[in-house]
């Protein structure tokens, strides 16, 4: 059975928002138990009411401090040693936890989860990653989505590392595409940053695909697309800023008349799958990937609804193996190149070689070389 530590006291309603996604999970899926974490009385007062049968399955973790949403990361980090988000972490790192949710600051989460949880090795740099749906039905996986606003080229193939791992190890893709986030598909396209990450993919283990556009996120051109934090987190927001304008102008226009009106409820069935099919809230919860451990992050202003969707991240990603499954990807990346550093080494001149191994092969070599 997975055990996920809750941070039931982080986001914008806190309890009245964790509590039933909690239940409302458990009710659906029983092959998970809860640690909720908190203020303890705060948290059996809200726990009255709901069947017996699925409160077993909690268990109450005391936390007495609580990290307010716009409180600064370092701060929270030093001064708040028992706050939900810190107890939570230590849950995992100590195994009485498979995974972490939570809704609170997202810099205090990252900054507290690392110091805990530490990185892995061959990860420099965490990165937020989610899934944003597509065309095709399915869904693209993005990062990094803020953690990081400069990025080194190695970064950018780390998060391709991590990005592959978390789609094969959440759905079941042998050897995920991964595309690099860029102004245009061409080679010369891109920042001297973007332009040596793509070497370096090229030059991975990964599935590299190549350059991607804006456009190729919604289209699904590629499984996994790989950015730095700032460009990631740009792009986030202004899709969720169109989503949320294109649904208030389908509402609009179905309002304006009584013919309009009439036609709504004529396609009130198409309305409702589309409204179901994109709803934000069934992609919410982004996975803090880079450290020892499973993190993962809900919108803080969720609902109940979207919150219990990230307690399923938590839940496959936790099932799947997630850590060893990075682990193993990057062990193959370093070996790999180490591989071809020690290819790089060896010359024409190693004394291993035979004079006729190491003797120019083409018939144009030049007078000096033949003396």
């Amino acid at each position: 059975m997975v055990k996920i530590a809750i941070d039931c006291m982080g986001g914008d309603h806190g309890l009245k928002v964790t509590i039933p996604a909690c239940m409302d999970y458990l009710e659906r899926d029983e092959e998970v138990s809860l640690v909720l974490v908190g203020i303890e009385d705060q948290i059996r007062s809200a726990l009255q009411g709901y069947p017996e049968a699925l409160v077993r399955r909690t268990s109450i973790q005391h936390a007495s401090e609580v990290v307010g949403m716009d409180e600064p990361p370092a701060q929270a980090l030093r001064g708040k040693k028992d706050s939900s988000i810190r107890v939570a972490s230590v849950l995992v790192k100590e195994g009485k936890a498979d995974a972490v949710v939570s809704a609170g600051n997202t810099g205090a989460l990252m900054a507290i989860s690392r110091y805990i949880l530490k990185t892995l090795d061959g990860i420099d740099r965490p990165a937020i990653a989610s899934a944003l749906p597509n065309q095709k039905g399915g869904a693209t996986l993005m990062l990094d989505l803020g953690a990081n606003v400069d990025c080194a080229a190695e970064h950018l193939l780390q998060f391709g590392y991590m990005g592959s791992a978390l789609v094969s190890a959440t759905e079941g893709v042998a050897k995920p595409t991964v595309g690099l986030l860029n102004i245009g598909e061409e080679l010369i396209k891109g920042n001297e940053t973007v332009k040596a990450a793509a070497e370096l993919l090229r030059a991975s283990t990964l599935n590299f695909y190549g350059n991607v556009e804006g456009n190729d996120i919604f289209k699904g051109t590629t499984d996994v697309v790989v950015c730095d934090g700032f460009v990631g987190n740009v792009a986030l927001k202004t899709s969720e800023g169109l989503a949320q304008m294109l649904g208030g102008a389908i509402k609009d226009e179905f309002k304006r008349n009584v013919l309009t009106k009439a036609m709504a409820v004529l396609a009130l069935p198409v309305l409702t799958q589309f409204k179901k099919r994109m709803d934000h809230r069934r992609y919410n919860g982004a996975a803090l990937l880079g450290l020892n451990g499973i993190v993962i992050k809900s919108h803080g202003g969720a609902d109940a609804y979207g919150f219990s969707f990230a307690i399923k991240r938590a839940r496959d990603a936790a099932k799947a193996q997630l850590i060893s499954q990075i682990r193993e990807s990057l062990a193959a990346h370093q070996q790999a190149a180490s591989a071809r550093a020690q290819a790089a080494t060896e010359s024409p001149s190693d004394p291993g070689l035979s004079g006729a191994s190491a003797a120019p092969a083409s018939d144009d070599a030049s007078p000096a070389s033949q003396a």
